[in-house]
C-alpha cells in the first residue's frame, strides 16, 4: 500500500476513534451523574421502608376514630381510640408514615448525594468534564453553560479552602438550580455553597446533554444537532418537508400525530 493512501486511512481511524473515544467520554458522565442520583434514592428508600411499614385499611381507620370519639367524648385516648385503630403501635406507625412526606424525602435525597458525592464522585466529574469541550446553540441554555465555567474553575480548589463561591463571582441561578434545591444551595447570608450547587450544575447539563440542548466537539452520537440537518435546510426547507412526508406547521403535525395515536388505542 502506498504511503498517500496508508496514511489517509491511518487519518480516517483516528478520527473515527476520536469520535468513538468521546462518545464514551459522554456516555460515562450520563451514567455517573444517573448511577449518583439512584443511589442516593435507592439509600433514602431503604432507610424509609426500615423505618416505615404500610398501614393497611388507613383510609377507614378516620370514621372508626371518629365515631369512637362521638361515642364517648370524655374517655381516654388510650382507652376509647387505640382499640379501633389496633393499638398504640399503629398510630406510631401511622403518624411515621405520614411525616415520610415527599419533601423530607427529597431533602434526605439532597443530603446523601451531598455526602456521597463529595466524598467520592466528585474527584471523578473533575477530569471528566476537562476532556469534554461544550458548545451550546440554544441561548436559552447559557446560564448552564456559564455554571459549568464557574465550575471547573473551582473544582481544583480544594473545599477547605472555601465551601462557598467567592462574593464576587456572578453565580448563575435561574435555570441552573431547581426550586426545590434553591435552600440547600443558597443560605440565609445569600451565599452559594458549591457542592450543592455542583450538584445543580451537574443535573442541568446532564438533562442538557440527553436532549442534545449541549453538544460535544468531536464526538458523534452527541455532536452538533445541527450537523445532521443538509447544509442547505433553511434555503430549500419545504423541499425537505416535502420529501420527509411531513406539514413545516407544528400545530398540524401535532393533530395528525393525535390521531394517529387514537387510532391505534381504539384498534
Amino acid at each position: 500500500m502506498k504511503p498517500p493512501r496508508r496514511l489517509t486511512l491511518l487519518a480516517a481511524l483516528c478520527h473515527v476513534r476520536q469520535t468513538e473515544i468521546t462518545d464514551s467520554l459522554v456516555d460515562l458522565f450520563i451514567q455517573l451523574v444517573l448511577k449518583i442520583n439512584t443511589r442516593a434514592e435507592r439509600k433514602v428508600d431503604k432507610e424509609l421502608n426500615a423505618e416505615l411499614k404500610k398501614i393497611r385499611g388507613k383510609e377507614g381507620m378516620l370514621p372508626r376514630v371518629a365515631e369512637a370519639a362521638l361515642s364517648e367524648p370524655s374517655g381516654t385516648v388510650r382507652r376509647v381510640i387505640y382499640p379501633v385503630v389496633g393499638g398504640e403501635k399503629t398510630l406510631k406507625a401511622l403518624a411515621a408514615e405520614a411525616a415520610a412526606n415527599e419533601a423530607r424525602y427529597k431533602a434526605r435525597v439532597r443530603t446523601v448525594l451531598r455526602s456521597s458525592y463529595s466524598a467520592h464522585w466528585r474527584r471523578m466529574l473533575s477530569p471528566l468534564l476537562g476532556a469534554l469541550e461544550l458548545k451550546c446553540n440554544n441561548t436559552a441554555y447559557r446560564p448552564v453553560m456559564d455554571a459549568i465555567d464557574l465550575l471547573q474553575r473551582y473544582l481544583e480548589q480544594p473545599l477547605k479552602e472555601g465551601a462557598f463561591f467567592d462574593p464576587a463571582e456572578s453565580v448563575p441561578l435561574a435555570g441552573v438550580v431547581p426550586e426545590q434545591w434553591r435552600a440547600a444551595v443558597v443560605d440565609d447570608k445569600g451565599r452559594v455553597e458549591r457542592i450543592p450547587y455542583e450538584l445543580c450544575v451537574l443535573g442541568s447539563l446532564w438533562d442538557a446533554v440527553r436532549r442534545r440542548e449541549i453538544w460535544v466537539v468531536g464526538a458523534n452520537r452527541w455532536r452538533n444537532p445541527e450537523d445532521d440537518l443538509p447544509a442547505d435546510f433553511e434555503d430549500n426547507r419545504d423541499v425537505h418537508y416535502a420529501a420527509l412526508g411531513q406539514p413545516q406547521d407544528a400545530k398540524e403535525f401535532i393533530a395528525a400525530l393525535q390521531g394517529k395515536l387514537r387510532t391505534s388505542l381504539v384498534l
